[in-house]
């Protein structure tokens, strides 16, 4: 039995598989590009072995013998339930159905965080003072569906991705303003955490709160005609709901930041952070970030991006498949073989 830091057999399946969208491709070995880009709807098929066999591997020359999966939820058994989406992952069962001598799973923001190790300048947007690249820890969040952490620890010549629920800390008023809004955010269980502001449904969240503050009904209930009316300035409370949000994000990812040590940079990865990239451009982003006093400056050194690469997690396995030994990636647990 191959000991768990072995390099996996090529071809290799990899796989990001979200709530809503699985994404695949191929890496047919160390020095090739990936092939097979696929993207499905997980709602439109019973399993994630249907998914494979049918979009992804029929009429395909290249016959995976390895898998590399990122999937939205805990690695705790044999089987594997997914956040946000009803297929199992059964490692086991995928070896046999899918004709796979090897089969590693590992947690979505770990891949996000292996991603983060080499983007260059085409892959992502500094959001910013320009700061040079350093070989130091880093962080990724993800504002979607809900508010995904990853850390990349840079140490001994390798990254160590650090996988966790840092999505899930306090998040309380500071200013007068936060005072007037707070009482109507809706709470889990008496708290306000990050993710109850920083994803989709937390920015229909504080869009309502802000409405409720002013005494005014909201008019929209969906996060993209929030982002719409708040990007084109057609609506003050949109408008300051990305406002809010851009500083909210700041200082949860300057908190990070100071948990990490994260010279080498803060990412924002995830679809809303794309979208509003021209509202993490003005100031509050920034001012949220740095204003962690006695660290101030610390946090001016430190850079921020948001990460604009397509398939940023496929990348990410894709380079630790390649160059396993330049990453501290425990497989013990999260590795199935024949």
């Amino acid at each position: 039995m191959p000991n768990q830091n072995d390099h996996l057999s090529f071809p290799i399946l990899i796989g990001d598989i979200g709530g809503t969208n699985a994404r695949f491709c191929i890496l047919p070995d160390a020095t090739s590009e990936a092939a097979h880009l696929t993207t499905v709807k997980t709602a439109d098929y019973p399993s994630i072995d249907d998914a494979i066999k049918i979009a992804v591997l029929s009429n395909r020359a290249i016959k995976p013998v390895s898998a590399l999966l990122a999937v939205a939820g805990p690695i705790e058994s044999d089987e594997i339930p997914l956040t946000n989406c009803h297929w199992i992952v059964k490692p086991k069962e995928m070896l046999s159905n899918l004709g796979l001598s090897d089969v590693v799973v590992v947690n979505d923001f770990e891949a996000q965080a292996l991603a983060i190790a080499a983007l260059d300048d085409d892959n992502r947007e500094r959001i910013g003072p320009n700061r040079p690249d350093m070989m130091a820890s880093r962080v990724v969040l993800g504002p979607g569906t809900g508010l995904g952490v990853g850390g990349l620890v840079r140490a001994r010549n390798m990254w160590f991705p650090v996988p966790g629920e840092g999505g899930h800390v306090d998040l309380g008023p500071r200013t007068e303003r936060d005072h007037q809004i707070f009482p109507h955010l809706e709470a889990i269980e008496g708290r306000i955490s990050g993710e109850q502001i920083l994803c989709g449904r937390g920015l229909v969240n504080l869009y309502r709160a802000i409405c409720a503050a002013d005494g005014i009904a909201p008019s929209f209930s969906d996060p993209a005609d929030v982002t719409a009316h708040g990007l084109g300035g057609s609506n003050a409370q949109a408008e300051e709901t990305l406002s809010l949000f851009s500083t909210y994000l700041g200082r949860v990812a300057g908190d990070m930041a100071l948990v990490f040590m994260a010279r080498g940079g803060v990412y924002l990865a995830g679809g809303i952070s794309q979208k509003i990239i021209p509202a993490l451009k003005r100031p509050e982003f920034r001012a949220g970030f740095e204003d962690k006093a006695p660290h101030s400056a610390l946090m001016r050194s430190i850079p921020t991006y948001v990460v604009t690469h397509p398939q940023a997690a496929l990348a990410g396995l894709s380079t630790f498949a390649r160059t396993p030994e330049n990453f501290g990636v425990t497989l013990e647990g999260r590795r199935w073989q024949r």
